[in-house]
């Protein structure tokens, strides 16, 4: 249940998003975390149009996610701008869930910025600040 104390982040999450004209969407992605097996992702990115696919590991879900788009952007000759910055904080405890927000600086050779993503689940808020990122390069 979200409150009447949750809406100014939840207003501010889409106004920004609505400010972004989203050339690069998240399609689908599958997030895999199991015990002695490494983090992996599986990404399906939609870049003007153009579909990608593309499967990693890393050290954490976040991290198998981005290691997957960032195939994607090798394949296209770009490259994305380094993660600077990663805060996460639990805006208020809605029970029986919490609402999450990801606020991520990213640096590359001419600026660093920040996008902010929200959900009630971290990885996924995160996800989202990401997907602004790609939008704003």
């Amino acid at each position: 249940m979200v409150t009447q104390a949750d809406l100014p982040y939840i207003i501010s999450d889409i106004l920004d998003s609505k400010a972004i004209q989203e050339k690069v969407k998240i399609e689908n992605y599958v997030l895999t975390h199991s015990k002695n097996l490494r983090p992996s992702v599986t990404v399906k990115v939609s870049v003007d149009g153009e579909m990608f696919e593309e499967h990693a590991q890393g050290d954490g879900q976040y991290d198998a996610f981005m290691n997957a788009l960032k195939k994607v952007y090798k394949k296209q000759n770009l490259v994305l701008p380094t993660l600077a910055d990663y805060s996460v904080r639990i805006l208020r405890v809605v029970r029986p869930t919490a609402l999450c927000e990801t606020v991520i600086t990213w640096a590359s050779a001419s600026r660093e910025f920040k996008t902010r993503g929200l959900d009630s689940d971290q990885t996924v808020s995160a996800i989202k600040a990401t997907q602004k990122m790609l939008n704003l390069i």
